[in-house]
């Protein structure tokens, strides 16, 4: 048997009941050992990230809800509700009260027609016999003032079977900074004075309009084609002309024989949009075209 002496010293440590102090150097029992995950604050970010995932959910729920309470889901089979229309535009108002149209109206009564407004664009209508008159008070008269022909052009209604061309006059005052646009209708056929003895100006818009309308323009000081031979038949900017191309008489009569091979390939180039790559016989007709020969000779 062992003596009191013999036996072995037992720790402290390992003694039942005693706690070692941190500064006493020894091992400190599990429980005084804080979790890793907490020292390092990882829990404190998982917890953040876990709030954040939750509020973002919320609000997507919450949004949801109030668009359900705000239109309600259609039941089965009921009809859409209708398409809400687009606000219509601008559209034109009547004139007659402009001081211009009642002037115009007390020096040629019945020769002025309607008068409208559009976007503050005055437009009135002028008998044909009286436009040569118009265009000369409104050049001359104090109050207006018209010394600038801006544009002169037609239009084509082929609709209207009465008139269906439509002479177009753009005035514009320098002085007052105002404009006004003067319309005549005229029936197939039928002729309107020239306002070159006005506008000097208008001799070119009117040769325009008589080569790509057929508008003639009586007293006029050159009345021919100015963009197309003189023998060439139609006018190009009617509505009712056609746009592919046509063999017309006047390529017939200008134009050297071809065989039919040359004929077939200038098919082909057309047919592929090719009409820029000529043949030699096109070429022939522009150099001839070049040699000095008048192609618009004027009417004697």
């Amino acid at each position: 048997m062992f003596d009191d002496e013999d036996k072995p010293e037992q720790s402290a440590s390992d003694a039942p009941g005693v706690v070692v102090p941190a500064e006493s150097g020894g091992t400190p029992p599990p429980a005084a050992i804080p979790d890793a995950g907490e020292a390092a604050g990882a829990d404190a970010e998982k917890a953040a990230m876990v709030e954040q995932a939750k509020s973002r959910v919320a609000a997507v729920k919450e949004s949801l809800a109030d668009k359900a309470t705000a239109s309600p889901p259609a039941a089965p089979g009921a009809p859409k509700p209708p398409v809400k229309k687009k606000e219509e535009g601008p559209k034109p108002v009547d004139a007659s009260g402009d001081v211009l149209v009642k002037k115009l109206r007390q020096h040629f009564s019945s020769g002025i027609g309607e008068a409208t407004s559009f976007l503050t664009q005055l437009s009135i209508r002028v008998d044909a016999e009286n436009i040569l008159a118009v265009c000369a008070f409104l050049r001359d008269d104090p109050s207006a003032q018209f010394n600038y022909l801006s544009d002169l052009t037609c239009v084509h209604y082929p609709m209207r079977t009465e008139a269906p061309l439509e002479v177009v006059y753009n005035l514009f005052s320098i002085a007052r900074n105002e404009r006004v646009r003067l319309k005549v209708e005229l029936a197939e056929g039928e002729s309107v004075d020239s306002v070159t003895s006005v506008w000097p100006a208008a001799d070119w818009m009117e040769r325009e309009v008589y080569d790509l309308f057929g508008v003639s323009f009586r007293n006029h000081p050159d009345m021919r084609r100015i963009l197309l031979p003189v023998d060439w038949e139609g006018h190009p900017l009617r509505k009712d002309y056609p746009l592919e191309f046509i063999e017309n008489a006047w390529t017939k009569r200008h134009l050297p024989e071809m065989t039919d091979v040359q004929r077939e390939q200038l098919d082909q180039r057309r047919a592929y949009g090719l009409e820029i790559l000529s043949v030699p016989q096109e070429r022939m007709m522009r150099e001839i075209l070049q040699s000095g020969k008048e192609v618009m000779p004027k009417d004697k």
